[in-house]
């Protein structure tokens, strides 16, 4: 496959105080993929998205989005590049309803200066077509209902589908997701999933954190493995997940935990599907 990067990231270093959160050699996403950055807790992985995104500085590094240098730019300008993201802790405008919290998200927005404001041929058309547009997203992750309460009076869940919706009004290449099954219950967590695998068919990019093994080998294309602020590995799913690396990163910081376990569960639970499939 030719490669093809939206991200591409060169040693990039956050430090704070004596220790070094991130230290990232190097990171590339590849364009209409779904990537999965996993690693312990404390492994940098928010950390990285905060600084790739602008909402933290680095102390060393540059990188690209799409091909244009990115590298030290504020969070509203990298996103009206089209490189959005979510939070692991949602933020939603609670006072404004959902509908308008939708509309804060769209792009190229015509009323938003003072002078243009004041004349509003200038900005009614494209506020119509937003509005159109947040509807539909709206219906999409079944929040249409809900399109005239405050933000505030949703769920954790209907949080969670509220921003991606939102991101999505920014018509974006590339969206960062921060945990976006953390907290949720099965069926909304296959819910997101499914969102997500659409996101990738649509032809965008998908680059999301989780600690869920088992959801990230059945949705992504891609995993890399963050440990002690740094990539130690990434790759294919069933190859990076029976890794050494990714084996000591995860044990290191989980002594309850054996991944070699949950490898092996997953792999009887494939094998078991497989042998269902050729009996029926």
């Amino acid at each position: 496959m030719t490669s093809d990067p939206v991200l591409v990231a060169e040693r990039v270093v956050r430090g704070f105080g004596g220790v070094r959160a991130v230290d990232v050699e190097h990171l590339t996403v590849e364009r209409g993929t779904i990537t999965a950055l996993i690693g312990p807790n404390g492994a940098g992985k928010t950390t990285l998205f905060n600084v790739l995104t602008g909402f933290d500085r680095a102390d060393g590094g540059r990188w690209s989005f799409d091909g244009t240098d990115v590298t030290g730019l504020p969070a509203h300008r990298i996103a009206r590049l089209g490189m959005v993201r979510t939070f692991q802790l949602t933020r939603v405008l609670g006072r404004l309803t959902v509908l308008e919290n939708m509309l804060v998200g769209a792009r190229h927005q015509p009323g938003e200066t003072l002078r243009r404001a004041l004349v509003p041929a200038l900005w009614k058309g494209k506020r119509a077509a937003d509005v159109d547009r947040a509807r539909e997203l709206l219906d999409r992750f079944a929040l249409g209902a809900k399109a005239g309460d405050h933000a505030a009076s949703l769920s954790g869940g209907q949080r969670k589908l509220l921003e991606m919706a939102r991101a999505l009004m920014n018509e974006p290449t590339l969206v960062m997701l921060d945990e976006p099954m953390a907290g949720v219950n099965p069926a909304l967590a296959r819910s997101l999933l499914d969102h997500i695998t659409a996101l990738r068919d649509e032809g965008r990019t998908v680059l999301f954190v989780e600690h869920d093994l088992h959801l990230v080998k059945s949705v992504s294309d891609r995993v890399v493995v963050m440990a002690q602020g740094a990539v130690v590995t990434e790759g294919a799913p069933d190859t990076v997940l029976r890794d050494p690396a990714v084996v000591d990163a995860y044990l290191g910081a989980h002594h309850d935990t054996d991944l070699r376990e949950i490898i092996a569960r997953e792999t009887a639970r494939e094998t078991a599907g497989e042998t269902a499939e050729e009996t029926g």
